[in-house]
């Protein structure tokens, strides 16, 4: 969402009489308005799923996909919080539930606080694919609607762990470095998710209507230029190149 903000914002300063109107809510929700057909484009985090494949098709809506960036997805917890590093099966253990206790993994004895986004949230959908190998999140955890909510909650909970994009990341939370194979840990940045050395990174999609691509494709040839490529690094994505 911030992304396709501030794309939009700069795409419009030049190229007069041109508007892009950048609305949020989810992956879930971009790909529902595309099968309504109420938008010219999708913003998705996570890959579009067989069921809405097979809906646009019986729609008979004929459907491109582009990746215009990339995403690391940081693990954050409270700033109080000791732990500074988990492996992937440790953040399975925690947010499948059976990890309850800091004192497991490692930090103080203090119940663990789990959020996660909404179900229509294509972060969820990642998260639980591919750190949690697609195992079902525990029904005590904290369901957020939106990124910036998880931020304040970890913020303000001692024991609170969540998963964010890393453009999101603020100070008020502390990113902890991830490990797959439980000997190398890794901090989630942009360097790291550009030399592949950060497990955790997404590709972040854009899904339209190929009878509308006349329509879009300014737009989104502005995105994937140089320096459309540019905001991307500048708002806290990973670029193409």
């Amino acid at each position: 969402l911030p992304l396709a903000q501030k794309e939009a914002e700069v795409f419009m300063k030049k190229n007069a009489g041109k508007s892009v109107t950048v609305i949020g809510g989810g992956s879930g929700v971009g790909i529902s308005a595309l099968l309504d057909n109420s938008t010219d484009i999708a913003m998705s985090s996570r890959k579009i799923k067989m069921d809405e494949r097979m809906k646009l098709q019986d729609a008979g809506r004929a459907f491109k996909e582009v990746i215009i960036a990339n995403d690391a997805l940081s693990v954050i917890v409270n700033p109080q919080n000791k732990v500074s590093k988990l492996t992937r099966a440790q953040l399975e253990g925690i947010f499948t539930g059976k990890i309850k206790n800091w004192k497991e993994v490692g930090g103080d004895d203090m119940q663990i606080v789990v959020y996660s986004r909404e179900t229509s949230s294509g972060t969820y959908e990642f998260f639980k694919e591919h750190v949690m190998n697609r195992k079902n999140y525990a029904s005590s955890v904290l369901n957020m609607p939106a990124t910036g909510a998880i931020i304040q909650s970890v913020s303000q909970t001692k024991g609170a762990i969540g998963y964010v994009g890393l453009a999101y990341v603020t100070k008020e939370v502390k990113d902890i470095a991830v490990s797959y194979d439980g000997k190398t840990f890794t901090m989630a940045s942009i360097e790291n998710a550009k030399n592949k050395s950060y497990p955790v990174v997404r590709p972040l999609y854009f899904y339209y209507p190929t009878s509308k691509e006349a329509r879009i494709k300014p737009f989104l040839d502005f995105v994937l230029s140089a320096e459309g490529q540019k905001i991307v690094d500048q708002i806290g994505y990973i670029g193409l190149k």
